[in-house]
């Protein structure tokens, strides 16, 4: 059988720039990739080396609406350039990227519950029109082949255009997202267990304002799969 195309053609790592066959070379995978903390299963903050709690003091103090969250590497340097090369730059490339070393991280997770379908955060109609693409859509399409999930890119809608996150802090975050999404077809939604995909995930305002929009519409449970947290002191 012939190999793909893609096989046979050198590829350059996205960080050292060396030619090889993948797009994380080994060595640069070894340095930036290899070292896995420990995270709140909930909302995947890091958590002190050798904790044995099961998640973080925020999550017990108020649990927020989505169950468990899963995140393939901090938002730091170098992954910080490649995911706004991608959001902005339109890298695209760089989204399969981050499907492949996100499914590495389900799958190394023992007791990962598999949700029955992806949704990614939704972009709303000018921002798209905008960039010209969804950037959690990028990542989901791949990731659902890998982990053998279906992708629903209409599960849900935002119905308001909203500011970025990013420029925003604290109760602003809250207010920017509150009633901002819908979802079309509560039977697609009640009893299923849904996975929400992003890009990035800061604050978890976004994500959590959009799990409580699933809940409200009979999700039995909600699963953030994420690439990049960012450290708490960003959020």
């Amino acid at each position: 059988m012939a190999k793909p195309l893609a096989m046979l053609l050198p590829c350059p790592c996205v960080l050292c720039g060396q030619h090889g066959r993948e797009a994380l070379c080994a060595p640069c995978r070894a340095q930036f990739f290899s070292q896995a903390e420990p995270r709140c299963p909930v909302c995947a903050d890091p958590l002190p080396p050798g904790c044995t709690v099961l998640m973080c003091g925020a999550c017990v103090t108020r649990r927020p609406s989505y169950d468990a969250t899963v995140a393939a590497t901090a938002y730091a340097l170098p992954w910080d350039r490649l995911v706004l090369e991608l959001k902005f730059g339109g890298q695209l490339a760089h989204a399969r990227l981050f499907a492949q070393l996100l499914a590495e991280a389900v799958r190394a997770l023992p007791a990962f519950t598999a949700p029955a379908v992806l949704c990614p955060v939704p972009l709303g109609p000018a921002r798209l029109a905008g960039r010209g693409f969804n950037q959690a859509l990028e990542i989901a399409r791949p990731l659902g082949r890998m982990l053998g999930i279906a992708v629903a890119p209409r599960l849900a809608e935002r119905v308001q255009e909203t500011s970025a996150q990013s420029r925003l802090h604290g109760g602003r975050r809250r207010a920017n997202v509150a009633h901002v999404f819908a979802v079309p077809d509560r039977a697609l939604v009640e009893g299923r267990h849904i996975g929400i995909v992003d890009d990035v995930m800061s604050s978890g305002q976004t994500l959590g304002e959009l799990a409580a929009v699933f809940k409200r519409h009979g999700a039995a449970r909600v699963t953030n799969i994420v690439f990049a947290r960012t450290p708490p002191r960003h959020s």
